[in-house]
């Protein structure tokens, strides 16, 4: 991929080695362990050895290893087997509050379940004291768990001193070593565990395979029922290739276990040095001598950690934890460690591995200093213009996508809920009545319609999106009943990360939209940004009785949608490059389609409300209207039409932070019965430049209905209006 991998604690390749090992039992023994014929025989052998070369690398006897699908199976199976079979001498379990999610989500469940949780705090470099160990401790405590290494920052834990406190209580100690194998010496005999978790991709093993270390005479209830397999503790037969992989994954990391740390220590000292020596002193998140030898957690002031991660193109790296986050801002571990917002929130975690070359840092040093000067408010210099006819990608430029860059809707409810009610009677629609545009009545005959909408490329050609944003900036006008009139433009560009050539053909984007649309664009507004945005005010008229609002939905109306959903998705999945060309090229079709032809039929029926679907995602805006016309609303998930690749897609993880954040505002006025998370995900994804979303009498909905599908739009019965309440929603099959 030509990228420089400085991302080793998410995951890491395959070892040559590793995978020489597998190859036999992927093509030739496949017999299961169980049986007891040869083929059988030869893989049981195989499980027991790959058993023993994991005991050897953390100093245990073979019988104390089970087996596992990862880190977060050996986790669940540790804390709460022994959180269950010590339930009868208490109920109380200690951890830090820097644990895996795969420890912390463990211990929330089990608070459900009569258990109680103490959670920790750590200093300024992510450490437990002992002390606050001891202070925490109760009679009925049972178990205390505290990771080995932390995954972001790279403190190690003073584990053996907490066991020391566990044993002489009587409660249990566990300890989540996922980072710390492989990169420092893990000798449970020295860490004086009881339970130790091991996750195989972080060792050069495949993933999907893990390890739980039980010490002997230590009782822990079974999660995983079946036959007597892994010592009767964890049933099911043996993923046999991949235990054989994490056995020479271990075998290999203990014979290089001091090469490696002398090298990683090397990679990660020339990484700072090198940075340091470009940008000055930097933030270092952790602790100072007691962290991985490979870790570097450096938070830089004032900036973006995805606008950054984009930026620094050509270097892997992650924004916090990459198997549990997808934003920045709401680390846990930078929360727990008080680290200022102005760092937390523009933190790069760079993680390097037995792989990693002294070229390969060197490289990344000068990518990373660019892409860091080229983000702050004063720039050195145009570090990252692209050169010469090097094609622009701007989602590449961007931390955002689309409207998905909206406040999260709940904070936007709270904003507008302490704003003023307009009592002039002229407003006939202003932010009482949940309405993206304002109208107001100019005379008896005529009213003005005002709009305004911009946001974060969700395409990387620059004309396409300038186009995209005026066709969504003029959705608005279409939804209430208007004819538009005339724009102004609003622009945000980066001016030291682009050559302006690149706003003039969004810029002409938009012209050539706002043509299509019938009208000119007057001038408008533009400010200098990290990155660049774009999008219009847009003027309209409609006569004062016939502006449609959100407000007006009966009971016994359809709801009728114009275009498909998923373009949120689907532009994530682009941006990420997992997106294929088809899907892309359908979602930029419908985004590009202005909703001019839907509203000029709208305008010929009898339409009692109507919103277009954007940043709030279909359930959102749907909720603005049954909210505002009093009512209550269902919908068919069996009939929204949805653009190809975006339930695949969604199941993948391709989902907006903005659609994430639509779906747990959804939660409190949507009934989503027993439909799944991508379910969830899909009908609120955020929208650019959705369809219209009209609420009708039956009769006329079909009218419309036919006369859409004459002029070759869209138009689909998605749901309907079932009564009169307070703007509740219910997702039906």
């Amino acid at each position: 991929m030509n990228q420089i991998y400085l991302d080793y604690n998410a995951t890491t390749p395959i070892d040559p080695e590793v995978a020489a090992e597998m190859r036999p039992f992927l093509d030739e023994y496949f017999g299961n362990p169980s049986s007891s014929h040869g083929y059988g025989l030869k893989t049981r052998i195989a499980v027991e050895k790959a058993r023993s070369r994991v005991a050897a690398m953390i100093n245990c006897r073979p019988q104390e290893i089970v087996f596992t699908s990862g880190g977060t199976e050996s986790n669940n199976m540790a804390i709460k087997g022994a959180a269950y079979a010590m339930r009868r001498h208490g109920n109380h379990i200690i951890v830090s509050a820097i644990e895996h999610p795969a420890v912390a989500e463990v211990t929330r469940f089990l608070e459900t379940q009569g258990f109680e949780i103490t959670i920790l705090p750590v200093d300024k470099y992510g450490l437990v004291d002992p002390d606050r160990v001891v202070k925490a401790l109760r009679p009925e405590t049972i178990l205390i768990s505290v990771m080995h290494a932390n995954n972001e920052v790279g403190t190690i834990q003073p584990v053996a001193a907490i066991a020391d406190i566990a044993r002489r209580h009587g409660a249990l100690m566990h300890t989540d070593a996922a980072q710390s194998l492989g990169k420092i010496p893990v000798d449970v005999r020295d860490l004086d565990v009881d339970l130790l978790s091991i996750a195989g991709h972080k060792l050069y093993a495949p993933k999907g395979i893990g390890v739980l270390y039980i010490r002997h005479g230590v009782k822990i209830e079974k999660l995983m029922h079946g036959a007597d397999h892994e010592q009767n503790l964890r049933a099911g037969t043996e993923n046999v290739l991949e235990i054989v992989g994490l056995g020479k994954a271990c075998e290999i990391a203990g014979r290089e276990l001091e090469n490696n740390i002398i090298h990683l220590a090397q990679m990660r000292s020339r990484l700072l040095k090198g940075l340091t020596d470009r940008l000055g002193n930097l933030r270092i998140n952790g602790h100072p001598s007691r962290h991985l030898p490979n870790t570097l957690s450096i938070g830089f002031e004032n900036l973006n950690a995805v606008s950054l991660l984009q930026a620094m193109e050509g270097v892997a790296a992650s924004a916090g934890a990459a198997c549990h986050t997808g934003t920045t801002g709401d680390s846990s571990v930078l929360g727990a460690m008080k680290v200022p917002p102005a760092y937390s929130q523009g933190t790069i975690r760079f993680s390097a591995g037995k792989y990693t070359t002294s070229e390969e840092i060197d490289q990344a040093v000068e990518i990373i200093s660019s892409a860091v000067k080229s983000l702050q408010p004063e720039p050195a210099g145009d570090f990252s213009k692209p050169e010469g006819n090097e094609t622009v990608k701007l989602t590449r430029f961007t931390h955002g996508l689309g409207c998905a860059c909206k406040m999260r809707p709940a904070d936007l409810e709270t904003v507008l809920a302490h704003m003023p009610v307009i009592n002039n009677p002229n407003v006939l629609v202003g932010a009482d009545k949940r309405d993206d545009a304002a109208v107001y009545r100019l005379s008896s005959e005529m009213a003005l319609v005002q709009t305004v909408d911009f946001f974060t490329p969700v395409v990387d050609d620059p004309y396409t999106f300038g186009a995209i944003a005026a066709a969504n900036s003029l959705s608005d006008i279409y939804a209430m009943g208007a004819t538009p009139l005339f724009a102004l433009n609003i622009a945000a560009f980066p001016v030291s990360r682009l050559p302006l050539e690149v706003l003039e053909s969004i810029l002409k984007g938009a012209s050539d939209k706002a043509t299509e649309a019938g009208i000119p664009i007057l001038g408008g507004h533009s400010i200098e940004d990290t990155e660049p945005k774009f999008g219009m005010v847009v003027s309209g008229l409609v006569h004062p009785d016939k502006v449609l609002s959100n407000a007006g939905a009966k009971p016994g109306d359809v709801l009728v949608l114009t275009k498909p959903v998923g373009t949120g998705i689907i532009s994530t999945a682009a941006k990420r490059g997992i997106a294929e060309e088809p899907g892309i090229s359908a979602a930029i079709t419908s985004m590009l389609q202005l909703n001019k032809g839907a509203a000029e039929l709208m305008g010929n029926r009898k339409v009692n409300a109507c919103t277009d679907v954007t940043g709030f995602g279909l359930i959102g805006h749907l909720h603005e209207l049954t909210a505002a016309s009093g009512v209550t609303a269902e919908i068919s998930f069996g009939n929204i039409p949805f653009l190809d690749g975006a339930q695949q897609l969604a199941a993948a993880g391709a989902v907006p932070g903005g659609t994430i954040a639509n779906a747990d505002f959804a939660r409190e006025f949507t009934d989503f019965g027993d439909f799944s998370l991508t379910d969830i995900y899909l009908v609120c994804d955020a929208q650019t430049s959705g369809g219209l979303l009209i609420s009708l009498p039956v009769a006329e909905a079909e009218l419309l209905i036919k006369g859409l599908e004459e002029a070759g739009l869209m138009g689909v019965v998605i749901g309907s209006v079932t009564g009169k309440g307070n703007g509740q929603i219910e997702l039906v099959a």
